[in-house]
């Protein structure tokens, strides 16, 4: 008979505002999936193999507990996900210095299997600065982290993910003192909130968390969606995922402006334009990275040059994005 695996829960970093808590995660059996250290290809396909692999628990009761003592309580759906967005009670009292609202989660045991080795997982959720002078929502592969996407079959974003731990892998030139700088904004306080959002699945959240806090990417929500297979039969999205969690973000925070940072390797300036078009007093400036692709800059620069509603630029360099962000006043 094979032994049952401990459980685990995968808390994902979340915003939400003073008084709305928004949080999610994944409830999952442990895969003992650990990637410090692991620069070996053995190790890190194991690794990934694992992430991919890992069982979901679904319809699990979890528990979500604040530091105040206020209790909720959310179900799994069928691949194992929970969410939580409620409205809270005394906010001010949960909230940081640090601008973040502290939680647990764990299983709720009645019912459920016992072999939860620790029981008690932590989260936080991001609430944004009233002070801050702008958002920041960032694109992850090829914006920041060479994935190569625009490649044939997309063979480079197999090679780069499944082979190489994240730290053999370098942030794109520039991108860490770009997004710091942009954090900082203008008042030179670390308070402007930065989200990046990626077509990446769930599964890579740790990798993809373990490489920007090795590199000193200013912490932040990464929101990468679910790993559909081809028996999967949830409906599918009807909008974008870039697009959608963008839109979400905007809508949670009306009244903050945002600077949208991409790549020219696939849809994102498609994706970004329309969402300007449709909030123009909410996009401050959109950034796009050349992937050094001659038929797609071509597609790209068509689409530059017809749009005029804010401030958009194709840029070879961080040093381009840098300079321009300058000049608008964005940063020092």
């Amino acid at each position: 008979m094979f032994k049952k695996k401990p459980l685990r829960i995968n808390s994902y970093l979340g915003y939400g505002t003073a008084n709305r808590l928004r949080a999610t995660g994944r409830a999952l059996e442990d895969e003992n999936v650990n990637f410090d250290g692991n620069t070996g290809t053995f190790k890190t396909l194991r690794n990934i193999y694992r992430q991919f692999e890992s069982d979901e628990i679904r319809k699990a009761n979890i528990d979500l507990k604040l530091s105040n003592g206020q209790k909720l309580t959310a179900i799994t759906d069928t691949e194992g996900y929970y969410n939580f967005d409620e409205i809270i009670s005394n906010p001010n009292e949960l909230l940081n210095k640090e601008g973040y609202i502290n939680y647990v989660v764990s299983y709720n045991t009645t019912g459920n299997r016992k072999v939860i080795q620790s029981n008690i997982f932590k989260g936080k959720m991001l609430v944004p600065s009233n002070n801050a002078s702008y958002g920041i929502i960032s694109d992850i592969d090829d914006t920041i982290l060479h994935t190569g996407v625009a490649s044939l079959f997309k063979w480079r974003v197999i090679a780069n993910t499944f082979f190489k731990n994240f730290d053999r892998r370098l942030p794109l030139e520039g991108t860490v003192q770009f997004y710091q700088k942009l954090k900082l904004g203008k008042n030179n306080k670390p308070i402007n909130p930065i989200f990046y959002v990626s077509n990446s699945p769930w599964n890579l959240y740790d990798y993809l968390t373990a490489f920007l806090k090795k590199h000193y990417f200013p912490e932040g929500p990464i929101l990468l969606r679910d790993f559909r297979t081809p028996f999967d039969k949830t409906p599918k999205p009807t909008a974008p995922h870039k697009q959608s969690e963008i839109l979400n973000i905007l809508k949670t925070y009306p009244n903050l402006k945002f600077i949208l940072i991409g790549d020219s390797g696939e849809k994102d300036a498609d994706i970004y334009t329309e969402i300007a078009r449709e909030f123009p007093n909410q996009i401050l400036a959109i950034y796009l990275r050349s992937v050094n692709h001659k038929r797609k800059e071509k597609r790209i620069t068509r689409i530059i040059n017809s749009f005029t509603t804010t401030p958009i630029l194709l840029v070879h360099s961080s040093q381009e994005a840098e300079e321009h962000a300058r000049s608008l006043n964005f940063i020092n």
